[in-house]
Parts: C-alpha cells; sequence; structure tokens
C-alpha cells in the first residue's frame, strides 16, 4: 500500500479504533488500495471511502463487526457469486466482516474491481 495514497483523516479514524475492529479495519483497507492505485482514500459521513469515477467502497465500523460496503452494489450482484453483500435497499450493499478469518481478499478485490469497471462505464 502506497503511503502517499492515503488521507491522514483516515489515518486518524484507524487510529482511534481499538481491538479486532482496528486489525479487520486495517486489512480491509489494504485491500481496497492494493486493488487499483486509481481508488482514491477519502474521509467521508465519517468513515473511510473509495472512488473510482464515483463512489466505489466504504469501511463502516461497528461494535462487532467490520461492513465492507459496496456503493452501487446492487448492480454488481451478478458478480457476487458466494451471496456475501447483505443490504435492503437498491444502492449500498455490505459483507459484515467480523473476524480477520471472515476475509477472502482475492474475493473482496472482486466485487471491488466489479464496481470499478461499472463506474468508469456509467
Amino acid at each position: 500500500m502506497s503511503e502517499k495514497r492515503t488521507s491522514e483523516k483516515v489515518d486518524a479514524y484507524i487510529e482511534g479504533l481499538s481491538g479486532e475492529i482496528k486489525v479487520i479495519t486495517e486489512e480491509l483497507r489494504a485491500i481496497i488500495l492494493d486493488t487499483s492505485e486509481e481508488l482514491i482514500e477519502e474521509l467521508k459521513w465519517g468513515m473511510p471511502n473509495y472512488s473510482y469515477y464515483g463512489l466505489a467502497a466504504y469501511l463502516q465500523t461497528a461494535k462487532s463487526h467490520v461492513n465492507f460496503g459496496i456503493h452501487n452494489g446492487g448492480k454488481i450482484m451478478d458478480k457476487d457469486t458466494r451471496k456475501l453483500l447483505e443490504g435492503s435497499g437498491e444502492k449500498m450493499k455490505h459483507i459484515k466482516v467480523r473476524s480477520t478469518d471472515d476475509i477472502d481478499r482475492q474475493y473482496f478485490q472482486k466485487l471491488i474491481e466489479a464496481i470499478m469497471t461499472l463506474n468508469a462505464s456509467e
């Protein structure tokens, strides 16, 4: 992960986390940023967000899990072959990550690549 591509605001946000939630968030952040050098990291709506031709992914922390979210995830449900994306709305979908054991790096990167492709085509 390239240091110049990270946001100081996101750095501070993650530094304020603790325990397993911090570890999960750090790992998910690395996965997202390693997926493409073209993703832009920002702190929006109080959480890390990643953009590429529009909003692409986000990390939303909770007490016992981190939501690995995909903006407009409803439009890439066909790419979610393992049926991990949750959410009742058409736009935002997420995967609840309760431990680092729940993280499938290649699968998460596949979903990010799918939303990046969609964003670039719209």
